[in-house]
């Protein structure tokens, strides 16, 4: 008996310290947690609440951790020849016109072992030839899985062994002056890690997306740098970077980049149904303001006020009428034309959901089923760090 409690006690003594040494070295071993999306996509998440503070002050461990998964991405279009490049007068003035082929640069972060890569649509739209170079400089073909216009995403495929994915991190628990890096090939100079904070949070009405939620931040984003990765001091994946504000092309410390939580739902939407799918009601909505508010005869000092209905439209079957003010969408208010958009889009198609709104004086509520919302048109937008 004696002989067996001496056994049992080395065994735990020894797992205790390489328990020790795993936490002290390895945390993120311990931390992180394998999901999956929808059952479609393995990924890997950190855990809720994780610190937001580098050790030992250095961001070299976050980096490390993040950058085998953050690719370059190369594409290429076939030139488009003008219509009448073929007429000997025409080269005689203006020379052979499109003759070279279109080539972009764009970056993008390995989601999942199973192949599956993160990117803005603008760096891989319309491309014909789209080629991954890994920071382990391995490189392949990638074929596109799906893409989604609305929030400028896109979700690629590589086939290779022994991929590194990045774990994702909760974008919901970021704050204004947390320390952000944004990881990229800008200019083609190859992989490049940048610094700053979380400038701010919730950013929209920018015209660059229909759905636009985006992380400010002042680390550095160039051209190349479209479809990179924005990590937290945990090296976890915070953003998708897309966007800068500059007047000179390059950055001017005002980049943004779209928030991991909402792009892990264009990726499970597209890997699991090829697309996104959002509710859609047929209305146009515009700001509530004193002359719309007076023109339609409501009395209403917040909400959003719909000026056209479509006929036949989900909103239609359900009630809604111009002039009328919808104030909240199920549990969420509504007191913009974003949050309506954002609110809408949220709800799953062919399932009704409450309407609160206000029609002159008289506040009422409506179930309204929203159905598939339309695939909506590319929109060419500058800035955008290609």
């Amino acid at each position: 008996m004696k002989r067996t409690w001496l056994l049992f006690a080395q065994a735990v003594t020894v797992l205790l310290a390489a328990y020790f040494v795993v936490a002290t070295l390895k945390p993120e071993w311990i931390n992180r947690r394998a999901t999956s999306l929808g059952g479609v996509v393995s990924i890997v998440e950190a855990p809720a609440g994780a610190p937001s503070v580098p050790v030992a002050g250095s961001l070299s461990a976050a980096a490390r951790k993040a950058s085998p998964a953050v690719v370059s991405i190369n594409t290429s279009k076939a030139a488009q020849r003008h219509p009448r490049s073929n007429d000997p007068w025409f080269r005689f003035f203006f020379g052979d016109q499109g003759d070279q082929p279109q080539v972009g640069l764009g970056s993008g972060v390995i989601v999942s072992a199973e192949g599956y890569i993160l990117t803005n649509n603008h760096v891989v739209e319309g491309a014909d030839e789209i080629e991954v170079t890994l920071n382990d400089s391995r490189h392949t073909r990638a074929k596109v899985i799906g893409t989604d216009p609305d929030t400028d995403l896109a979700v690629l495929k590589i086939e290779m062994d022994k991929l590194p994915a990045i774990v994702l991190g909760n974008s919901d628990e970021l704050q204004v002056g947390d320390q952000v890096l944004a990881i990229g090939n800008p200019f083609g100079v190859g992989q490049t890690v940048t610094s700053g904070i979380v400038s701010a949070l919730g950013r929209n009405q920018l015209g660059i997306n229909n759905f636009e939620n985006f992380i400010q931040t002042d680390a550095a984003i160039n051209p190349g740098n479209s479809g990179g990765a924005l990590i937290d001091v945990n090296g976890n994946l915070q953003g998708v970077n897309t966007a800068i504000y500059s007047r000179s092309g390059g950055s001017m410390g005002i980049g943004f980049a779209i928030p991991v939580s909402m792009a892990k739902i264009v990726l499970e939407g597209i890997v699991k149904d090829g697309q996104v799918r959002r509710g859609w009601i047929g209305v146009e909505p515009n700001e509530l303001s004193p002359e719309l508010a007076e023109t339609f005869g409501v009395k209403a000092d917040a909400g959003v006020i719909i000026t056209g209905v479509l006929q036949n439209g989900p909103a239609a079957k359900a009630g809604i009428r111009p002039g009328d003010v919808i104030t909240s969408v199920g549990e969420k208010k509504t007191d913009n034309v974003q949050a309506l958009l954002t609110a809408v889009a949220g709800l799953k198609p062919g399932s009704s959901a409450r309407f609160a709104l206000q029609r002159g004086t008289d506040k009422m509520e409506l179930d309204v089923t929203p159905g598939l919302r339309p695939k909506s048109p590319v929109r060419q937008v500058p800035n955008q760090p290609e």
